[in-house]
């Protein structure tokens, strides 16, 4: 991966399209995308269903691919990488958030957190020193051998924090990272997304409908039919 220069984007897009389908069925999610993020910025993603937010989200998290237009990471032209560069991209340089936390059931804390580690090959003494220092990160260190029953949902969605962050990123991507938590444990959660992303350099993206978890963020980017309708500083800017 080409490093990018101090002044370049770390994510860029450039008339990005997107279609499902074929011929008269056929439907345009993205319209002709453009939109820079910076190295260290905290995005907000908002829009209403069907505007093509989560779209561009799985096409930056390498999950999809545009139909059309330019995906630049770290300088490097995503939209002609194949599968398994995509692959790759994914596991060294992005970090993943869900809504619905997404925890393996009948494992712990540590071994939750340290699935990524394992997936890269690391040997178990430093996927154990990588898992607890990502759990002491998110406060949970000294849970780290509860399994996510015996965790509330906010802790719940720190051990996915931690898994997210465990191998590293430069970017996360939060997909509703609130929507299943109450608004004390919502605030929290976004604390923590805000100091990882001030004192860890992580680039944050979020998805969210809430305009007061929106205002955490730096940057609020506003999508509609497909395309950025605005982008905006949020307060924390």
């Amino acid at each position: 991966m080409a490093p990018n220069t101090a002044n370049s984007p770390i994510i860029s897009l450039r008339r990005v399209t997107k279609v499902y389908g074929e011929g008269p069925t056929a439907f345009q999610a993205l319209k002709g995308i453009d939109l820079d993020i910076k190295q260290g910025d905290f995005v907000a993603v908002m829009g209403p269903s069907g505007s093509g937010k989560s779209t561009t989200m799985n096409i930056l998290g390498c999950l999809d691919v545009p139909s059309g237009g330019e995906f630049l990471f770290k300088g490097r032209h995503v939209e002609t990488l194949d599968r398994d560069q995509r692959a790759l991209l994914r596991r060294r340089y992005l970090g993943f958030v869900f809504q619905g936390f997404n925890l393996l059931s009948r494992t712990t804390a540590l071994e939750n957190v340290e699935l990524p580690l394992l997936y890269r090959g690391e040997d178990k003494k430093q996927r154990y020193e990588m898992g607890m220092a990502a759990l002491d990160k998110v406060g949970l260190k000294d849970w780290w051998d509860h399994t996510p029953a015996e965790l509330s949902g906010g802790q719940q969605q720190r051990v996915a924090i931690a898994r997210a962050i465990v191998t590293q990123p430069d970017v996360l991507l939060a997909d509703e990272p609130t929507g299943n938590l109450d608004s004390e444990r919502s605030v929290e959660i976004m604390e923590l997304l805000t100091d990882l992303n001030r004192n860890s350099g992580i680039t944050v993206l979020m998805v969210t409908h809430e305009p007061d978890m929106a205002a955490f963020a730096r940057t609020i980017v506003h999508f509609k039919d497909g395309l950025v309708e605005r982008i905006e500083q949020g307060l924390a800017a």
